[in-house]
């Protein structure tokens, strides 16, 4: 008689869920692909050494692996982690006076004008030692983790001076070192020209190009660069010039583009080849065919219309049905979006942007994930990947973006090690 197959050790298996929902793959699901998800019954994760070993069902998994430990899903569901493919965590001070100036009728565009905006977290950044900026970066990690969030990029841009900017870089890669949200730096020295430039654009511009950018590619502290393209800060022959050096010193790309008007920075995003291009409410149909042709991934924000009072919507629907991969994103920063959920995210998103839940979770992982040119590594629940397990205190997938208003996040599991779990 034959004796049993010795169960194989594992570190880790998650189990006990009433559903696991998600994408498959190791590249940005587009159109039609984009709400094909994965969803199995009683679904759980074997893990071993930081990684995936195998997704299945419960009983499958407990029969083939031994595991050291048990994370309990009671009944939730179990979904890859998060990926906030936008936002500008590096700051000191709030900006909530701006917040009511909003409510009252002003818009972004006249308070930066007026010395707010930007302008405003500039001199916090500035005064703010590297230790100080560290220890307030941390306490926000620590939030993002706990709303589910297991990789965050995170851009630089308050500081709009050689040192400053150099200073919060070496910031994000510090917490990126002690933290266990994986953190992805941009450099965002193109966030606006600072007061001491005001009179002198070109001569910021000739800044950026000649010693900046230099600057951060030696310090090796960023991986992509990034651009507000925007009449009143940079314009496309500013953005060309400034990412096409960024390029040759061989930085990936990412833009802020057609936010606040319809300027045609999308067709400048797939010109260059970017990343992503990011906002994308005033984008024009030929942006978007723009976008399509070159495979930018359009990083979407949709909380940031109704931080800045803004009717337009960006167009989701019509980017999906041209066969873009879009992904989602919080864009938490001080001024036009402080919020780090993206549960919050998904639910505006699948109310007004009208995505499915399938197509919301798939652009908050797999597709953000491939934003970050990390879909190989992270996004996705399959074998080979890094260990990056949600467990949300909901029944089903589809719970995720109908209710909101609370944290559904019980246990975050980042590269294999249980980093937040909450009774």
């Amino acid at each position: 008689m034959n004796a049993a197959p010795e169960s194989e050790p594992i570190d880790l298996l998650v189990h006990g869920a009433n559903e696991l929902a998600t994408p498959r793959g190791f590249e940005a699901r587009r159109g039609a692909d984009l709400a094909r998800i994965d969803v199995i019954e009683g679904g759980a994760v074997a893990i071993r050494a930081g990684r995936i070993v195998a997704v299945g069902g419960e009983r499958e998994l407990l029969a083939r692996y031994a595991p050291a430990k048990k994370l309990d899903a009671r009944g939730g569901t179990i979904v890859p982690g998060f990926v906030d493919a936008h936002t500008h965590p590096v700051f000191s001070g709030t900006r909530e006076d701006e917040f009511e100036l909003r409510t009252a009728g002003a818009t972004y565009v006249e308070i930066a004008q007026a010395g707010g905006g930007i302008a405003s977290s500039l001199r916090g950044v500035r005064e703010a030692s590297e230790d100080e900026l560290l220890a307030l970066l941390l306490v926000r990690l620590d939030r993002f983790l706990e709303m589910g969030t297991t990789t965050v990029e995170a851009k630089s841009g308050y500081g709009l001076s050689v040192d400053d900017e150099l200073k919060c870089l070496r910031v994000i890669d510090r917490a990126n070192r002690t933290h266990a949200v994986e953190v992805v730096s941009t450099f965002l020295g193109a966030h606006d020209v600072p007061p001491e430039f005001r009179d002198d654009r070109g001569a910021y511009l000739d800044l950026l190009v000649d010693r900046m950018l230099p600057a951060v590619v030696e310090s090796g502290l960023a991986e992509y660069c990034d651009i507000f393209t925007e009449a009143h800060v940079f314009g496309l022959d500013d953005t060309r010039r400034v990412l096409g050096r960024a390029r040759e010193l061989g930085m990936k790309l990412r833009l802020h583009v057609d936010q606040l008007t319809s300027l045609g920075g999308a067709q400048l995003a797939a010109e260059l080849g970017a990343s992503s291009a990011d906002h994308l409410e005033f984008v024009s149909p030929a942006g978007i065919d723009a976008l399509a042709a070159a495979n930018v991934i359009p990083v979407l924000c949709p909380l940031v219309p109704l931080y800045l009072r803004v009717d337009q919507e960006v167009p989701a629907r019509r980017m999906i049905q041209a066969g873009l991969a879009p992904a989602l994103a919080t864009d938490f920063n001080p001024g036009s979006c402080y919020t780090q959920s993206m549960p919050e995210v998904l639910t505006w998103a699948a109310l007004r942007l009208r995505m499915s839940v399938a197509e919301c979770l798939t652009a908050a992982t797999l597709n953000a994930a491939a934003s970050l040119d990390r879909a190989g590594e992270i996004g996705s629940l399959e074998a080979g990947k890094r260990a990056d397990v949600l467990v949300l205190d909901v029944p089903g997938h589809k719970h995720l973006c109908y209710e909101f208003g609370r944290n559904p996040v019980r246990a975050v599991v980042c590269a294999g090690q249980v980093a937040c779990e909450r009774e």
